[in-house]
């Protein structure tokens, strides 16, 4: 995997990668200059659920599990990311903490953008760092409509399972009656 890290993969790794694909190869250069290489083994956390949004990722080999603690305590899974995902913008953005926490499924290899070399470029008022919080919030935008339908389908079902209940409580009251 070392040989393949040169800075010329990087670059085309990233420019292929949807969140980037955007940015001119020369703009990358400040964001591959903050950029930090993090290797993982299966099992191993990346952040947990209410830790400080401290960077944002993007998964160059390998994949990443990303799990929800619910109020019961169970542990949920919410999705499996793979090759040229990107996780953890949004707490990077906003400032809050984590809404997930992230672990590796296998061995992975990360790109770390951290948060304060992130935001710096961004006071510098470098546009690559600005088309990188445009594809953020692209990323985001999707994730949210997925979201909103998934609830949409949940709501759905569940009213039709009441309306369902409905007919048969009236089948039961009209057969007793």
């Amino acid at each position: 995997m070392d040989a393949e890290l040169t800075l010329g993969h990087i670059v085309g790794f990233l420019l292929e990668t949807p969140i980037f694909s955007d940015l001119e190869p020369a703009g990358l250069a400040d964001i591959v200059g903050i950029m930090q290489v993090q290797r993982l083994r299966p099992g191993q956390v990346i952040f947990r659920q209410g830790d400080a949004g401290d960077a944002w990722y993007v998964i160059y080999d390998g994949a990443v599990d990303v799990l929800h603690d619910g109020i019961s305590g169970r542990v949920r899974p919410v999705a499996r990311l793979v090759a040229r995902a990107c996780f953890g913008e949004m707490a990077v953005l906003d400032g809050s903490t984590r809404s997930a926490t992230v672990r590796s499924s296998r061995d992975t290899v990360l790109f770390r953008f951290p948060r304060g070399p992130f935001q710096e470029l961004l006071d510098e008022g470098n546009l690559a760092a600005y088309q990188l919080v445009l594809g953020m919030a692209r990323v985001l935008s999707e994730r949210q409509r997925r979201l909103t339908a998934e609830i949409h389908g949940l709501l759905d079902d569940a009213e039709r399972q009441v309306d369902e209940g409905e007919a048969r409580m009236r089948e039961l009251v009209d057969r007793y009656r």
